[in-house]
């Protein structure tokens, strides 16, 4: 069976040139670097994270807006519940992705709220 799996690196857009990587994902405080990987590298997906409206930039392929619901990451804030996060995704400039406490019991409540996706830990368990 042939996969069409797409490898993403975390913060570091010279592993992903050593790698072969397919793009990279930005934490949210290096998005407005997404411009300049993209005039670098135009064949690469880049994603971002983002944390509210405010956090939004140019030359991305898709955003990871979280948390969505409240999660047990440690590292997950408090978290925007599914009107105020379908509000943020209806109004991005690329697709966003929900992460942050999702379960398959979210699927289809984000997809009618607008989002291109889910991702997560719980969601795979």
């Amino acid at each position: 069976m042939r996969r069409r799996l797409r490898l993403l690196i975390g913060a570091d857009p010279v592993l992903a040139e050593i790698v072969s990587a397919d793009g990279v994902h930005l934490p949210e405080r290096l998005a407005t670097e997404a411009a300049a990987l993209r005039h670098a590298h135009p064949g690469w997906i880049i994603s971002a994270a983002m944390h509210s409206e405010t956090a939004v930039a140019s030359g991305l392929d898709a955003l990871v807006l979280s948390p969505v619901y409240p999660s047990r990451s440690l590292s997950a804030g408090a978290p925007l519940g599914l009107t105020k996060a379908a509000r943020i995704a209806r109004a991005a400039p690329a697709p966003v992705i929900a992460l942050g406490g999702v379960t398959r019991a979210h699927i289809h409540e984000l997809v009618r709220a607008g989002f291109a996706g889910a991702a997560g830990i719980d969601l795979f368990l």
